[in-house]
């Protein structure tokens, strides 16, 4: 049963010294409110990482072409390297731990799109049929671009909920024919795309037409692949540095030339950039654990002090029989419920602003819906709890140990 007396006399003590309950309250509430925030903003910048690699696959190597920087082979440095078809069947068919792989083309420039009486203007990417994982491209309609499309050069389109309301409305465009810079194409699926709107403003065809319907010959601009899953950031570089070695042997560049061509290792990336945020998040924990001890160690301090004014008190309880743990659990009792009260009602007050902050702040590609997650707010109540307890132990330990006669004779 709970001892509502020894409850009562707490309170009671608490309400005869009120300023030095709410300034030793105060310090807890801050020290915990100072976590709940750092955690809050720790995850705003973590979710704003995640945020920014939504639209494409982590486990990702983008070949980039570029201009050679190193003389090799003979060959003065200046030299533009430009991926060809023979560049993605090389790839495709010499590094075995590629999941998925596609190239693209680009169609330079805005080309105006037309149905019937609607016209405007949309970027064009020519793409296999790989390119939809390595986008996270969602069929919301109809299908993407398939192998035989691209070995047929077949004259299809794919187009985004975007550009299907703006020419077609209401009307379904699965099947119907759109115009691109004079070049007529079949739409066969519509997509949505995380990305956002710029990314809703592309249409998709085989990568084969798109080369030989705008003058590509054979041609690429950039090759994505992803790895299967499961591989290690250590296996990643290994095949990124595979990557780049078979390209560098085709088209006679040294391999350390930077400049040359780029590849991009996107789990490299996302690995770099989440041990940042670890190291941050450790950080976090470290700083806010620390402004919650200055304010548990004034408990603790203030709980000596209690100690102190109630020593005749004690020597009388101990003379009446009271044994050293009931001494021990009333001390205890005092700090536990200083220091719950006092983090709860700091926890509260961080959620709330955390919540606040997450409804009104801006979003920016780094930060985005700070949050305290259920773990974060779970472990902060172990903390205070924890805490509570510390923070009234020694001095408890203390007043168990006065002998009685000595309490007594205390002013």
């Amino acid at each position: 049963m709970l001892d509502f007396d020894s409850w009562r006399e707490i309170l009671g003590a608490l309400r005869q010294n009120k300023l030095r309950t709410i300034l030793t309250a105060f310090s807890v509430a801050w020290g915990i409110f100072i976590l709940v925030i750092l955690l809050g903003s720790s995850n705003g910048l973590y979710n704003g990482t995640l945020h920014e690699f939504r639209d494409d696959a982590i486990n990702s190597i983008w070949v980039y072409n570029g201009q050679t920087s190193i003389a090799s082979g003979g060959l003065q440095p200046g030299r533009w390297i430009r991926f060809t078809n023979e560049d993605y069947e090389l790839l495709k068919n010499n590094v075995s731990e590629i999941e998925h792989i596609t190239a693209r083309y680009y169609i330079r420039g805005n080309y105006l799109v037309k149905y019937k009486n609607n016209a405007e203007s949309f970027d064009v990417r020519g793409c296999h049929a790989d390119h939809k994982y390595l986008e996270k491209t969602l069929i919301v309609s109809g299908r993407f671009v398939n192998d035989k499309d691209v070995m047929d050069r077949t004259k299809v389109a794919i187009i985004s909920t975007v550009i299907k309301d703006e020419l077609f409305g209401r009307e379904n465009p699965i099947g119907k024919f759109i115009n691109i810079n004079n070049v007529h194409f079949k739409v066969v699926g519509i997509y949505e795309d995380e990305g956002g709107e710029n990314e809703l403003n592309k249409i998709y065809v085989p990568i084969t037409t798109a080369q030989r319907t705008y003058g590509g010959g054979e041609r690429i601009n950039q090759i994505m692949l992803t790895l299967k899953e499961g591989t290690s950031l250590e296996e990643s570089q290994l095949v990124a540095n595979k990557v780049k070695a078979l390209i560098a042997q085709k088209h006679t560049f040294d391999i350390n030339d930077e400049r040359a061509a780029r590849v991009d290792n996107r789990i490299e990336r996302f690995e770099k950039i989440n041990t940042v945020l670890s190291g941050l998040n450790i950080f976090t924990w470290i700083v806010g654990i620390g402004t919650l001890i200055a304010g548990i160690v004034g408990v603790s301090n203030i709980m000596f002090v209690v100690v102190k004014e109630r020593t005749r008190e004690i020597g009388i309880r101990k003379a009446i029989g009271a044994k050293p743990i009931s001494i021990i659990t009333m001390i205890l009792k005092e700090a536990i419920l200083v220091t719950i009260i006092a983090g709860y009602t700091g926890l509260v007050v961080g959620v709330g602003i955390v919540e606040l902050a997450a409804d009104h702040i801006p979003t920016s590609s780094y930060f985005r819906n700070p949050e305290v997650d259920i773990n974060g707010a779970i472990m902060a109540v172990i903390i205070l709890v924890m805490s509570g307890a510390f923070a009234g132990y020694l001095p408890a330990r203390k007043a168990a140990n006065i002998p009685a006669i000595e309490a007594l004779r205390a002013e």
